[in-house]
């Protein structure tokens, strides 16, 4: 079973992650900031992961500490459900539209974390989120689920379709990277003999 639940108490932050990369595609978000609520949704729906995310964080600063935490979470939660990563596809890949906007996003879990993220947002805040946490939250993730994570919007008019693409997009490349590859059997996708 490909489950893990995490939970990461700081100063700024309290946070409690559970996941299943196995699952139906169930999320549940009690975060406090909605808009990252609901492309988390988008991760968990478009991925088949199950996801349970709580957070209490300092969002009467702003929701910096918790958007970067929860990625920080998330990715700590996903590394130790990954597990060894035998007979895994280990890379996926997805292009995902929403009317005008279309976004890329191409996962490696490689074991090394790397994070290229070419969003030009075409404004700043979406409601109250401001969008510069969307590359806080990828960087918090990358950092510490140990993947190379390339995020690139190829186009659009529309802030919320971007981002909606972005994290679905997301959500598909997981799933893709996440199967299990019947011809694999047993072995680790790397010629190293190691992730």
């Amino acid at each position: 079973m490909r489950q893990a639940e995490i939970s990461r108490n700081t100063l700024e932050t309290r946070i409690r992650v559970q996941i299943d990369l196995d699952g139906s595609g169930r999320g549940a978000f009690k975060t406090g900031v909605p808009f990252l609520e609901h492309m988390l949704d988008q991760v968990a729906r478009h991925g088949l992961i199950d996801l349970d995310i709580e957070a209490q964080g300092d969002l009467h600063i702003d929701a910096h500490h918790t958007a970067e935490d929860i990625g920080i979470s998330l990715g700590q939660a996903f590394a130790r459900a990954l597990g060894d990563k035998k007979g895994i596809r280990r890379y996926g890949h997805a292009y995902v539209p929403l009317d005008e906007a279309l976004s890329r996003v191409v996962i490696d879990l490689s074991g090394r974390p790397g994070l290229a993220f070419n969003v030009e947002f075409t404004r700043a805040r979406i409601g109250d989120f401001d969008v510069d946490l969307f590359r806080e939250f990828f960087q918090g993730f990358v950092n510490h689920a140990g993947v190379t994570l390339h995020v690139d919007c190829l186009r659009g008019v529309n802030a919320h379709h971007q981002a909606e693409t972005v994290f679905k997009a997301f959500g598909r490349a997981l799933r893709m990277a996440l199967e299990f590859d019947p011809r694999m059997g047993d072995a680790l996708p790397s010629t190293k003999g190691a992730l």
